[in-house]
């Protein structure tokens, strides 16, 4: 299995449609606010700017996107017209490839850039040095997945992956010694002038990566929900709001450096804490069993859940990513409850088709609910 296979299928083992790695953007349909959130403004930025957006019509640039146009910033586009074209009906997009056909770009000026469609090198350097005369900052949109996860935390200055196929642009085998390359890149080109935001899971409506959204929707449908491996276990993911609004507090403020962006407190949450928070927002009837991770991993095959990472395996970092300098430089985490809540509603909402893609495997999970009850396995 390849790294790229790792940090993004085998943590969406439930059923989920996987990302390519940890933070990385996918495409997605209309996001619809939840009623909860909807009409929500932000506070206007006390200096507008212009802003472009390379990508912007998969799942975490339209939040950004939104976001930005809340705070009063002008927004164009540059993508290939692929994705959800026409999601922004008011913003200028500009149609290019970044591969080879930047030309859209050329003789144009932004305040600030950010760069969420950014995973191969060659490609990366090619905008970054167009546009390096033409814009204030570089906002590049990176992931956790540089780092080697055989470490027992992940602060920013932790140990990245080693580049061992500098010349490979094969994404899916190469992914997070790509993107090491990219950021190398965009520090080379941009210098002070460039940012690096290294995300982790990222979660919220629209996600189609179903990692998160797999925990809030299982509790919902009630009954005896196993809870893999120790109670202490830590969770992290990002809300996609709290990326956007950090991203964008990033450029506004102009600031510099590599920064983490992984919640949903700076303190660890336990994966008690995490299903118990997640149960508080539902109504149903709802009872967990811990099942010890050595009798999940001897399954055939062996039973996964997302967000869940032993900590005595050489994954373990996965689930204790630092963000202590990115809360220094203004980022918030929204509460475990509105995340699950939100993202709850904006999943119950969404088509039929797109619902089943979700697969919560019950009939698998009573079968190991059985084969652990006779072995004297308790609720809790």
């Amino acid at each position: 299995m390849t790294r790229r296979e790792f940090a993004g299928t085998s943590l969406a083992a439930a059923g989920a449609a996987a990302l390519p790695a940890l933070g990385a953007t996918a495409c997605t349909g209309e996001i619809r606010p939840s009623p909860d959130s909807e009409g929500a403004a932000a506070e206007r930025a006390a200096r507008p700017g212009r802003l472009l957006i390379l990508g912007g019509t998969g799942f975490i640039g339209p939040h950004m996107v939104r976001h930005a146009l809340e705070r009063g910033h002008e927004v164009t586009l540059f993508n290939r017209g692929r994705t959800n074209p026409g999601l922004f009906p008011g913003v200028e997009t500009l149609i290019g490839d970044r591969d080879g056909a930047l030309d859209a770009l050329r003789g144009r000026e932004w305040d600030y850039v950010i760069d969420n469609s950014g995973y191969v090198p060659r490609l990366v350097r090619d905008s970054a040095s167009l546009l390096r005369d033409a814009v204030g900052r570089y906002l590049f949109t990176s992931t956790g997945s540089v780092y080697d996860f055989d470490q027992d935390e992940l602060p920013e200055d932790a140990g990245l992956l080693e580049v061992t196929d500098p010349e490979s642009e094969d994404v899916g085998r190469y992914y997070g010694p790509l993107k090491v390359m990219c950021e190398e890149a965009v520090q080379e080109i941009f210098g002070d002038r460039g940012t690096i935001a290294r995300l982790h899971v990222v979660a919220g409506p629209g996600d189609p990566t179903d990692r998160f959204t797999y925990w809030p929707v299982r509790i919902h449908n009630g009954g005896e929900v196993i809870a893999p491996g120790d109670m202490d276990n830590p969770v992290q993911f990002i809300d996609v709001r709290d990326l956007a609004e950090f991203n964008m507090h990033l450029l506004e403020q102009d600031t510099g450096g590599i920064f983490n962006a992984a919640g949903p407190t700076l303190d660890e949450t336990r994966m008690d804490e995490f299903l118990h928070g997640i149960r508080a927002v539902t109504t149903s009837r709802v009872s967990f069993t811990w099942v010890d991770e050595d009798f999940l991993a001897n399954r055939e095959p062996p039973a996964r859940y997302p967000l869940w990472y032993s900590q005595n395996g050489p994954a373990r970092a996965l689930a204790r990513v630092r963000s202590h300098r990115g809360v220094e430089a203004g980022l918030k985490f929204r509460p475990l409850a509105v995340t699950a809540r939100e993202t709850l509603d904006w999943f119950l909402s969404e088509p039929e088709e797109r619902r089943q893609q979700l697969q919560l495997n019950l009939e698998r999970d009573a079968r190991i609910l059985e084969a652990w009850t006779r072995l004297g396995g308790a609720d809790s």
